[in-house]
């Protein structure tokens, strides 16, 4: 008997979760809710099946490289990255930017050959279909602040966000992955059947056109990566070449509140004490160069020739071990999330690691870090850090 009423229970449970609510009046259908209302003869099942492949092919690599960069920059005690080969951030994040850029059109048209569905009636059919609408609403409302967020931060354009960019964009991708893994496991059946009947050829020519726009977008901006193309970057935030000693700047000496200090001195401070060297000490020091890239989180890169100290020589002075030093450095900017970056073993002990006095030759440009700076190989820009003032060897 117990066993029966479980049985009861259950398809009550479940005729009461996929019941149809009732249907609004007639009179209610007006404007965007009537019947026909879009008459537009591309949109089917096989355009937006088609389209979501695209775009979820677009959201997994953007979600699993922007993780990357995320770890990179914030890693937990866990994680672990290589400091070769020296370009393999600028790659990872040149592609992260590229593909999210891309998924303008590819968003823009999904959306459009959907959203009709907005104004069905009646807009909530069942419970059941309620909780999928809701779960769309997050997919759709999650995929728009992806998309619109990463184009501000590479435009510079915080104003329209009160809210710490990085954070922001990290946990809403998490909200992103599991919603669009949601729909997939609702929609797969009606996807796959959509997908194996033939495209006709009027859908065909817009998916043509959308692969066009994404293609054009990522041609006109991914020269801020790729330095061969970097003249077609019509629309690319940064040119690899525009800026003082022909590198990009994001954050100048003036904006930081840097003011060159004629008596500069880097503290060093490890096992054998602490020291202060002037620049003439720093420059009596062994110098070394290093053709290292500086890689954006933005997306864009742009190569250099580094001249300066190895950092696993100034660990040696500072009587630490350079093949398992943990290193802080620290810059003279009094504020600002990045003003001061770890370096962990595996790029302290690379020897293309330096605290760099010179680029391409010349002494730093301020809005480059002088006096001195960090440059190390695969790391990201932000983490590279200008103006240092202080290094703790651990």
């Amino acid at each position: 008997m117990v066993r029966d009423a479980d049985r009861t229970l259950t398809r009550r449970l479940r005729d009461r979760w996929q019941a149809p609510l009732p249907e609004p009046p007639a009179a209610l259908r007006r404007g965007p809710f009537r019947e026909g209302a879009f008459p537009s003869r591309l949109r089917s099942a096989g355009l937006t099946s088609r389209l979501g492949v695209a775009l979820g092919v677009a959201f997994a690599v953007c979600f699993v490289t922007g993780l990357l960069s995320h770890l990179i920059q914030h890693p937990p005690g866990w994680f672990w990255w290589p400091s070769r080969p020296v370009g393999l951030y600028r790659v990872t994040q040149g592609v992260h930017v590229a593909t999210g850029l891309a998924c303008v059109p590819l968003l823009g048209v999904k959306l459009w050959s959907v959203y009709p569905r907005l104004f069905a009636w009646p807009p909530i059919r069942s419970i059941a279909h309620g909780a999928e609408r809701v779960a769309v609403a997050a997919l759709v409302a999650a995929a728009l602040f992806q998309v619109l967020s990463g184009v501000l931060n590479i435009a510079h354009w915080y104003a329209p966000m009160p809210f710490f960019f990085t954070a922001g964009h990290y946990w809403v991708a998490w909200l992103a992955a599991g919603a669009l893994l949601i729909h997939v496991g609702v929609q797969l059946p009606v996807a796959r059947a959509a997908l194996r009947r033939p495209v006709e050829p009027a859908r065909r020519a817009l998916l043509t056109g959308v692969a066009a726009a994404a293609g054009l977008i990522t041609l006109t901006t991914i020269g801020q990566t790729v330095r061969p193309l970097s003249g077609l970057g019509l629309l690319a935030p940064r040119r690899p070449d525009i800026g003082p000693q022909g590198l990009p700047v994001n954050r100048t000496a003036a904006a930081a509140g840097i003011v060159t200090d004629p008596g500069y001195r880097l503290v060093l401070t490890g096992p054998a004490g602490e020291r202060s060297l002037d620049l003439a000490a720093l420059n009596a020091l062994p110098q070394h160069t290093a053709e290292l890239p500086i890689a954006c989180v933005e997306g864009w890169s742009a190569d250099a020739v580094w001249g300066g100290i190895r950092l696993r020589d100034l660990v040696t002075l500072a009587g630490g071990d350079p093949d398992r030093a943990t290193v802080l450095v620290e810059s003279s900017e009094r504020r600002g999330r990045y003003r001061a970056a770890t370096v962990p073993p595996e790029h302290v002990r690379d020897p293309l690691t330096l605290i760099a006095l010179r680029v391409g030759g010349r002494v730093l440009h301020p809005d480059h870090g002088y006096p001195a700076r960090l440059i190390a190989p695969n790391r990201p820009g932000v983490l590279q850090t200008k103006w240092v003032a202080r290094i703790s060897v651990r």
